[in-house]
């Protein structure tokens, strides 16, 4: 057979949601909305743990970087997605597309980790409460979440070197919010098995293995808790996991749907939305689920609050 002659792609061009140019400028103050209040919403959450007292126990601490890891990978999509709207499509080089995609990963994939981990620090204060200080030292939850950046940028690094070792040829534009696996792998030419497979078996040990600790934790938090004689200590001893659970829900739910399921037959306007849900909104309804539901974080912001009234007298 003759060689085919391949044009090799050396930059992308971002189309997402260009081809409704009446949402344009409604979806661009949305999403800059939805952005500034991620930014403003996580960074206050990080100053009110790290200024209440109260709040230096582990689970805060782990919160702490759930929202420092939450502004970064909203930070890492959110400007290219405005930029793409304002500029009706933008032009990405491939290094800079390998960048988003290894920093987007390095940063969904501690997200995982670290709601993994505050699901086994939820398992042990509730079905080992007495052994809870003695486990979750300082130590112990340092190196945790230590662990989990650790694994995070294994994990980013290896499925880039991987993804990025394809060659891309022919059409180069990119017809979704972020240079993403799924619409890269569109654009390869030649055999990319191999390299599937690999970015495929990292995956497994990031999401799938994530959620097995979710799904195992809260089965003997539920064992643990229907023990509880009294409805009023099983509903108070609930209450302390529904914020993460909600967190849970909201963002493991649209992951597995984006990566853990068959692509056939599903729509790219679909696959954006649902890429939105993660990216944008899962991010900023974060501070609001931990702020909301939990009476420690309630009682800080009060407090907080009054004291800048005091300030503003003075």
């Amino acid at each position: 057979m003759a060689a085919k002659n391949y044009t090799l792609v050396t930059e992308f061009f971002m189309t997402a949601f260009t081809d409704h140019p009446e949402w344009r400028l409604p979806l661009f103050l949305v999403f800059l909305s939805f952005y500034l209040i991620t930014v403003l919403g996580n960074t206050g959450m990080m100053i009110l743990i790290c200024k209440d007292r109260r709040l230096h126990t582990p689970m805060y601490f782990f919160l702490s970087h759930l929202s420092f890891v939450d502004v970064c990978y909203s930070s890492v999509i959110v400007p290219q997605m405005l930029a793409v709207l304002w500029e009706r499509g933008s032009i990405i080089s491939l290094i800079r597309c390998a960048a988003q995609f290894f920093l987007f990963t390095f940063f969904a994939s501690i997200d995982c980790y670290l709601l993994a981990i505050m699901a086994y620090d939820r398992y042990v204060a509730v079905c080992q409460p007495l052994l809870y200080v003695t486990i979750m030292t300082e130590k112990a939850r340092s190196g945790l979440v230590a662990a989990a950046y650790v694994a995070g940028f294994s994990s980013a690094f290896i499925r880039t070197v991987t993804a990025f070792t394809l060659s891309f040829c022919g059409n180069n534009e990119i017809n979704f919010i972020f240079c993403d696996l799924p619409p890269l792998l569109k654009l390869t030419c030649g055999d990319s098995y191999t390299q599937e497979v690999v970015i495929i078996v990292f995956a497994i040990f990031v999401m799938p293995a994530c959620t097995l600790v979710i799904v195992i934790s809260y089965l003997f938090i539920v064992i643990a808790v229907m023990k509880i004689r009294s409805a009023g200590g099983r509903a108070k001893t609930f209450s302390t996991c529904a914020s993460h659970l909600t967190a849970v829900t909201l963002f493991f739910g649209t992951l597995i749907f984006m990566y853990l399921r068959d692509n056939s037959g599903q729509s790219s306007e679909g696959d954006r939305v649902v890429s939105v849900l993660y990216t944008v909104v899962t991010p900023m309804l974060n501070p609001f689920i931990y702020s909301l539901r939990n009476k420690e974080v309630k009682e800080a912001v009060r407090k907080s609050l009054s004291r800048l009234k005091v300030s503003g007298r003075l």
